[in-house]
C-alpha cells in the first residue's frame, strides 16, 4: 500500500512519516507506519506546481533508521550546552537538519471534530450510559494481565533453563560453562534482535517516548500495530530470557498501549472488517484514553502495582485527564492487576504447582522484603545523600546514553549499503551480550569464596562451635536475625561444605561467591539479594563496586540498541549496588544493630538491604525524574511502608539534583528522536540567561501568517489544486461577512487534508457551480457517514492523488464545487491576535489541539498557531527575534533624540 505523507501547518513544510499498511485491529490509530518499498513522501521538492507534473514522479526510499541525522552530531563538542548535557529548565538546541526532521511529524486532536456530520453520526449511536466503556476497560485489563503472565513464564523459562544448565556445567569447568551460556543466549538475542531490524524497527526499544509523544498529540510511526506487538513480545522475551542488561517493563508498558489502541477500535481496515460492537469508541478522544488505561494496565501487570500505575500513567505518559478516566483506569488497573496475579499462582515457568488461587507475598510482590525496620529522624541525612548520588549518576547515565546513541548514527552513517547498516545493528547487541555473558561467567573466578555468616545464640553456642567443626558459621534459621547469610546464594566453584543437625539446628560450613551472587542470576534476583535485610556482611565493598561499574556501563549501552528492552530492572539494581555500598559502609563504621534488641532498635535502620531499597529508588528518579508513582511503585513492590519517608526523600533530592544536570530519560530521548512535545509549562530564556514572562507577549509574535483559506463552496479544482501544490495539514474555512465594512471573509471552521481528500473520492457529492447553495449557520445534512470521512489513516494514497490529477484534466469538472458546509469542525477554537501567548499555549496544550486560528477584532484569520510554533526552541527564537528587532528600534530612537 501507498500512504501519502500529510502535515499540520498552513503555510509552512510540516511532513508527516504517515506510511503505513496496517492489516489489523491493533493499528487503529492515525497515521502510523514505517517506510517500505511502496511508500511515497512529498515534499517542496517533488509538489507538482503544474497540472501535467505527477505527484509521484519522485518517489523517496527511506530507510528506518536516524543514521541521516549524524552529519549534526560531529560538529558539536561533548559537552555542548543545550544538546545532551543540558538543565530540565532550558530548552533543547536542534541543529537544523534535526528541525528538519522535527517537520516531519504530524499531530492530531484530542476532540473529533465537531461538525454537521459528526453530530448525525453521534444521534444514531446507542445510549449506554457508560456501562460498555467499563466492560471495554475490563477487557483491556484481562488482555493486559493475561499477555504479563506469558511475557513473564516465558522469560522465567528461558532464564531457569539456562541458570541451572550453567550451574551444573561449572563442575567441568568454567569455559564449558561459558561456551554454554554464550552459544544458549545467542540461540535467543540473534532471533529476537533480527525480527526489529529486519521486520519491525518501530518494536525496538521499550516504547515508552514514542508512547508520551502520541498521547502528548504527535503521531508516530507505526507505535500501534499487531506486527509491533508480536516483534516486541518475541524481542522481549529472548533479550531478557538471553541475560541481557535489561528488563520486560518497558516493553509491558508498550504492550498495555498496544493492546488499548486495539480492542477499544475493534475494527480492521486492510481486511475489511468492521464490526457492529463498540463503534461509538472509534473517536480520537476514546481511543486515546483506551490507550493511557492500557498502558497503566501494563505498569499494574508488570509490577503487580495497580495504584502506582494509574499515577505512572497520570504522572509520565498521559497529557489529557479527567476524574472519570481516573476511576476506569483504576479498575483497568485491578482487573490486569488480579488476572496475572491468578495464573502467576497456579504456574512457575509454565509449570504447574497446585496452588491457583493463592496469592502469597512471595509470589505477587516482586522484591518482597521479609522484614520490616523501624527508622528515626537521622536516616533522612543518608536518604538525602542517596538522593543526590542517584541524581548525579543518574544524569551521568542519561547523558552517556546520549553520546552513545549519536555515536551509532555517526557510525551507521559511514555505511552506505542499506544490508550492512541492518547487520552492524544486529551484531551490537550481540557485542554487548559477549561481554555480559564473560563478565558473569568469568569475573567471579577472580573474587575469593566467602563462608557464611550466621546469628548463634548464647544457648547453641556450645554445641554448634566445637573443635570438630572450627569454621561452622551458618544456622539455617529463618529468623532473619543478623548477621546472616541467605540460603539462596550463588555457590559458583566454591567449596560445598558439608551439613549436620544439632537438635533443631541445621549447621553446614559452605561458602559462596558474592560476585557470582549478583551476576551469575537474573536480574530479579540480584536486586531480591540486595533488598535482603539483615544480611550486613553479605557483600562486601570491593563486589559491590566491581559489579557496580561494569553493570552501569553495559546497561547504559544496551539501552537504545536493536532490540526491545525496558531500564527498570537496571536502575533497581544499579541503585541498589550504590546504595548496599553506602550501607556496608556506614555497618563497618557503626557496626551490626540487631533490631530485636530494645538497645540497638534506635540504629536499627542500618542495614544494607534498605540502603539498598532507597539507593534503587534514587537511581530510578534520577533517571527518569518520576516522584508521586515512583513512590507508590516502590511501596508496591517491596510491601516496606515503613521506608516510605526516606524514599521520598531520595527521590525528591535525585529528581532535583538530576534535573540540573539533564532532561529527563524519556524526554531526553523523545528530543533524540526529534519528536515534537509540549511540556506542560513552556521555558524561553532571552540569549539564554533572562527568562521571558510570555504573559508579556501576544499570539500574533509566534502565529504564522498568509493562511490560505477555503470556502464554505469551493470548485473541485480549486481544491485539487490546493492538495497538490501544497503540504498543508488543514485549512480554515471563511465565510462572507455578514455586517462587515470591509467585507473581507470571517472565520467560519477548518477542515484537513485528510478530509477534503475523502471528500474528492465521492464524485457523486459535487454539486453545479451555477446552483446557489447556502452558506449560513443552519446544519445540513450530510450526504458520508462522519466514518467515511474522518478515517484513521489515508490507505492506497497513489490512487486517492491520482483521482484528483484526474480532476485537472476532465473539462466537465470545471463547473462543479463541492459543499464542505456539512462535514467542517464548527468547535476549533479561535483566539484574537492580541490573545496572551501563555494563555495561548495553555489553551493548546490542554485541549490537545492540532490547529489554532488566529483572528482579528473582525473575526478574519490572521494567522494559524501549530504545535511546533509552540515548542520550546521555537518560542525562543520567535521572541528573541523581536527582543532584538525592540532593541534596534530602542537604540535608534534613542540616538536620534540625542542628535
Amino acid at each position: 500500500m501507498e500512504n501519502v505523507v500529510l502535515a499540520d501547518v498552513t503555510t509552512t513544510s510540516n511532513n508527516d512519516g504517515v506510511k503505513s499498511d496496517v492489516d489489523n485491529v491493533f493499528d487503529a490509530v492515525e497515521f502510523q507506519g514505517e517506510t517500505n518499498k511502496d511508500d511515497i513522501r512529498i515534499t517542496k521538492a517533488n509538489v507538482p506546481k503544474q497540472r501535467n507534473k505527477s505527484v509521484y514522479d519522485k518517489i523517496l526510499h527511506e530507510d528506518i533508521d536516524d543514521s541521516h541525522l549524524a552529519t549534526s552530531e560531529i560538529y558539536n563538542q561533548f559537552f555542548a550546552s543545550g544538546r545532551d548535557y543540558e538543565s530540565a529548565f532550558v530548552n533543547h538546541k536542534y541543529t537544523e537538519q534535526e528541525k528538519e526532521e522535527l517537520q516531519k511529524y504530524d499531530s492530531l486532536d484530542y476532540l473529533p471534530p465537531w461538525s454537521d456530520a459528526y453530530k448525525e453520526w453521534l444521534r444514531q449511536q446507542p445510549r449506554r450510559l457508560d456501562w460498555d466503556r467499563w466492560v471495554m476497560m475490563g477487557l483491556i485489563g484481562f488482555t493486559v494481565g493475561f499477555v504479563g503472565f506469558l511475557l513473564h513464564q516465558f522469560i522465567d523459562l528461558i532464564s531457569n533453563t539456562k541458570w541451572q544448565t550453567a550451574t551444573k556445567l561449572l563442575e567441568q569447568g568454567l569455559g564449558v560453562a561459558w561456551i554454554f551460556s554464550l552459544g544458549y543466549s545467542l540461540a535467543f538475542l540473534l532471533p529476537g534482535v533480527a525480527l526489529v531490524v529486519w521486520y519491525r524497527p518501530s518494536a525496538a526499544g521499550s516504547g515508552i517516548p514514542e508512547l508520551i509523544g502520541f498521547l502528548n498529540g504527535t503521531i508516530i510511526r507505526h507505535i500501534f500495530n499487531i506486527r509491533t506487538m508480536v516483534v516486541k513480545f518475541v524481542s522481549c522475551v529472548c533479550a531478557v530470557g538471553a541475560g541481557m542488561p535489561v528488563g520486560p517493563e518497558g516493553p509491558m508498558i508498550h504492550l498495555g498501549g498496544l493492546i488499548g489502541a486495539g480492542l477499544s477500535q475493534f475494527k480492521s481496515d486492510s481486511l475489511n472488517i468492521r464490526p457492529q460492537y463498540f463503534q461509538r469508541f472509534r473517536n480520537s478522544e476514546d481511543r486515546r484514553n483506551f490507550i493511557s488505561a492500557g498502558v497503566a494496565a501494563g505498569v499494574a501487570s508488570a509490577f503487580g502495582a495497580p495504584v502506582g500505575g494509574l499515577l505512572f500513567s497520570m504522572e509520565e505518559v498521559s497529557s489529557f485527564w479527567n476524574m472519570k478516566l481516573s476511576w476506569q483506569t483504576f479498575f483497568c488497573c485491578m482487573v490486569a492487576t488480579i488476572t496475572t496475579d491468578l495464573f502467576n499462582s497456579a504456574f512457575s515457568a509454565f509449570s504447574y504447582q497446585n496452588t491457583f488461587g493463592l496469592f502469597t507475598a512471595e509470589a505477587n510482590i516482586l522484591f518482597q522484603v521479609d522484614s520490616t525496620l523501624s527508622t528515626n529522624i537521622i536516616a533522612f541525612l543518608p536518604s538525602a545523600i542517596l538522593g543526590c548520588l542517584g541524581g548525579i549518576l543518574g544524569a551521568l547515565f542519561t547523558f552517556l546514553n546520549l553520546k552513545i546513541a549519536r555515536a551509532r548514527r555517526v557510525l551507521l552513517s559511514k555505511i552506505q549499503t542499506v544490508w550492512k547498516k541492518k547487520v552492524l545493528r544486529c551484531v551490537e547487541p550481540c557485542i554487548i551480550l559477549l561481554l555480559m555473558v564473560t563478565i558473569s561467567t568469568l569475573l567471579p573466578a577472580a573474587f575469593p569464596c566467602t563462608k557464611y555468616q550466621c546469628y548463634e545464640e548464647s544457648k547453641q553456642q556450645s554445641t554448634i562451635i566445637s573443635s570438630e567443626h572450627p569454621e561452622c558459621l551458618t544456622v539455617t534459621l529463618d529468623d532473619n536475625i543478623p548477621p546472616r547469610t541467605e540460603d539462596s546464594v550463588e555457590r559458583y566453584t566454591c567449596s560445598k561444605g558439608y551439613y549436620w543437625e544439632t537438635g533443631d539446628v541445621t549447621v553446614s560450613n559452605k561458602s559462596y561467591n558474592e560476585v557470582a551472587t549478583l551476576l551469575f542470576v537474573t536480574g530479579e534476583q540480584a536486586i531480591r539479594h540486595l533488598f535482603s535485610r539483615g544480611t550486613h556482611h553479605e557483600f562486601s565493598i570491593p563486589s559491590l563496586i566491581t559489579v557496580l561499574v561494569f553493570y552501569y556501563f553495559l546497561a547504559c549501552w544496551a539501552a537504545g540498541t536493536s532490540m526491545s528492552s525496558g531500564l527498570v530492572v537496571p536502575m533497581l539494581l544499579i541503585g541498589g549496588l550504590y546504595g548496599r555500598i553506602i550501607g556496608q559502609a556506614m555497618v563497618n563504621w557503626f557496626g551490626i544493630k540487631n533490631p530485636y534488641d530494645d538497645n540497638d532498635l534506635y540504629w536499627a535502620w542500618i542495614d544494607p538491604g534498605a540502603f539498598a531499597l532507597i539507593g534503587a529508588a534514587s537511581f530510578f528518579g534520577g533517571v527518569s525524574r518520576l516522584t508521586m508513582s515512583l513512590t507508590v511503585i516502590m511501596m508496591e513492590i517491596t510491601n516496606d511502608i515503613t521506608f516510605l519517608l526516606p524514599l521520598m526523600t531520595a527521590i525528591m533530592f535525585a529528581k532535583w539534583i538530576g534535573d540540573y544536570f539533564t532532561h529527563p530519560f524519556y524526554h531526553a530521548n523523545l528530543e533524540l528522536k526529534c519528536i515534537p512535545f509540549l511540556d506542560s509549562e513552556p521555558v524561553v530564556y532571552m540569549d539564554g540567561t533572562k527568562l521571558l514572562n510570555l504573559e508579556l507577549f501576544s499570539a500574533k509574535d509566534v502565529m504564522t501568517k498568509s493562511v490560505k483559506t477555503l470556502t464554505p463552496v469551493e470548485p473541485v479544482e480549486h481544491v485539487c489544486h490546493l492538495l497538490l501544490e501544497t503540504e498543508h495539514g488543514g485549512f480554515p474555512v471563511c465565510k462572507p461577512p455578514m455586517s462587515n465594512s470591509s467585507g473581507a471573509p470571517v472565520y467560519y471552521g477548518i477542515i484537513t487534508r485528510l478530509e477534503l481528500l475523502m471528500l474528492l473520492q465521492n464524485s457523486d457529492i459535487f454539486v453545479n457551480t451555477s446552483k446557489e447553495i447556502a452558506a449560513d449557520n443552519r446544519e445540513v445534512k450530510s450526504q458520508l457517514d462522519y466514518q467515511k470521512v474522518h478515517i484513521d489513516r489515508l490507505l492506497n494514497g497513489k490512487q486517492v492523488y491520482q483521482v484528483l490529477e484526474k480532476y485537472l484534466k476532465d473539462g466537465n469538472m470545471a463547473d462543479m464545487s463541492i459543499d464542505l458546509t456539512p462535514y467542517l469542525n464548527r468547535s476549533c477554537p479561535t483566539i484574537p491576535d492580541t490573545f496572551s501567548l501563555h494563555r495561548t499555549y495553555i489553551i493548546f496544550r490542554t485541549l490537545g489541539l492540532r490547529h489554532l486560528p488566529v483572528v482579528n477584532e473582525t473575526n478574519e484569520v490572521v494567522g494559524i498557531i501549530t504545535r511546533k510554533d509552540l515548542m520550546g526552541f521555537k518560542l525562543e527564537e520567535r521572541l528573541n527575534h523581536i527582543a532584538e528587532h525592540d532593541r534596534e528600534e530602542a537604540a535608534y530612537l534613542s540616538n536620534t533624540s540625542t542628535a
